[in-house]
């Protein structure tokens, strides 16, 4: 069997409740699709990349645009319970059988963070090389919106969600913490294909910049990616 190094699956299914039909939802006039479709076209890193999708209109608005969709996911990995793993784990088997070939490095580039571009991509990916970690997630500093800032609501009682002792500690004085921003999964193929998981025993931080972060969910997001763009091509 011959080897495809780095593997790109772009996840887009065509339904979504928070946003109708929200992966080709038009972003300043292009699919949201798009934009992780032509910075993966752009990667000096990828050796490849496909899109899953269960939906033939994304499969031909993505073939449009120049990625690969071989095939149709079935509709019980295109469900709201869904999950991304199991979705690009289909997608990695049914690469490998259709081109009889084995993955060594996945990397699932979800369609909802338009920001991500190739640079991060190959940055990504030509760190996570070089180490001995065996996945690699982007994240963001949550900055203002610390754990240790935030409340629950118990009955009708606002009550701190860590009890720090310290109402509204300012920022400078709070560790670093960071989230999920949903544009990188990297992972090794075996870890995704057996373990079930874009997490392995040691998973190496990617951080990027709050403005290169927004992960599409509803249209407050959209919005927010809009003007993100706007402002990009205004510098």
């Amino acid at each position: 069997m011959n080897k495809v190094r780095v593997l790109g699956v772009i996840p887009a299914r065509g339904g979504s409740k928070g946003v109708k039909n929200k992966n080709i939802k038009k972003l300043l006039n292009k699919p949201l699709l798009e934009y992780s479709i032509v910075e993966a076209k752009k990667s000096e890193v990828l050796d490849d990349f496909i899109v899953s999708t269960d939906s033939k209109n994304i499969q031909r608005i993505a073939q449009d645009l120049g990625a690969k969709v071989p095939f149709l996911r079935p509709k019980y990995l295109a469900t709201d319970n869904a999950l991304a793993m199991d979705t690009v784990r289909h997608a990695v088997l049914e690469y490998e059988k259709l081109n009889n070939v084995t993955v060594e490095i996945v990397v699932m580039l979800q369609a909802t963070a338009p920001l991500r571009k190739a640079y991060h991509i190959d940055d990504a990916l030509r760190k996570f090389a070089k180490s001995n970690f065996d996945s690699c997630i982007s994240v963001v500093n949550v900055d203002n919106n610390h754990p240790f800032k935030m409340k629950r609501i118990v009955g009708n009682r606002l009550t701190d969600f860590i009890e720090t002792g310290l109402e509204n500690p300012p920022r400078q004085s709070l560790p670093d913490v960071f989230i999920v921003n949903g544009a990188l999964y990297i992972v090794k193929r075996d870890i995704i294909v057996n373990n079930f998981s874009f997490k392995g025993k040691t998973c190496l931080p990617y951080e990027m910049e709050k403005i290169d972060s927004v992960n599409i969910d509803t249209n407050v997001d959209f919005l927010l990616a809009e003007q993100i763009l706007k402002f990009k091509k205004e510098i």
